[in-house]
């Protein structure tokens, strides 16, 4: 009887420091998710003004040069680009792509899309910079949240864990 619940307390704390360990994540997913688009952009402007490449193109490489979650959100876009026009496809796969970034960077990538294609040269660029200046605060922003929630989510879900523990002994 003592060894079940030895077993129970260890897969009871376990399992509370594991969602700890999960939710504290998020924070470090949505730096590197950041990161990640700034990175997308910065091609994206870049081919954009320098090469004369289609946008179906430029979304192929970059899906290829990034990885994670904002990688396979190109991917997607480029599979929505052969029934949709790139700002749809854009927003869509914005809209339906599971990543860590909050609403208020959903909707500045949301309406950057909507000139993908539509405007000329100097007008995608122009929105593509300013989404990255956005960005720019919004990875500080995200760097400060980091530093302050995932070290207090680990603790949290140990906590969360001896807390049950105690209750249940």
């Amino acid at each position: 009887m003592f060894l079940i619940k030895c077993i129970i307390f260890i897969l009871i704390f376990s399992l509370s420091t594991y969602i700890g360990i999960l939710i504290s994540k998020q924070y470090s997913n949505r730096v590197s998710e950041l990161n990640e688009f700034k990175i997308a952009l910065n091609i994206l402007k870049t081919k954009i003004r320098y090469t004369n490449e289609p946008l179906y193109n430029i979304f192929k490489e970059i899906s290829i040069s990034l990885k994670g979650n904002v990688a396979n959100l190109f991917k997607n876009i480029c599979k929505n680009m052969q029934n949709n026009l790139a700002s749809t496809a854009w927003e869509n796969a914005i809209e339906s792509e599971p990543l860590s970034i909050k609403k208020d960077d959903r909707q500045a990538l949301k309406t950057m899309g909507k000139m993908l294609g539509r405007t000329d040269l100097d007008g995608q660029i122009g929105e593509i910079e300013l989404t990255e200046s956005f960005l720019e605060t919004q990875i500080v922003d995200a760097q400060n949240e980091k530093a302050k929630n995932e070290k207090l989510y680990k603790t949290l879900g140990m906590v969360t864990g001896v807390g049950i523990i105690i209750i249940l002994l």
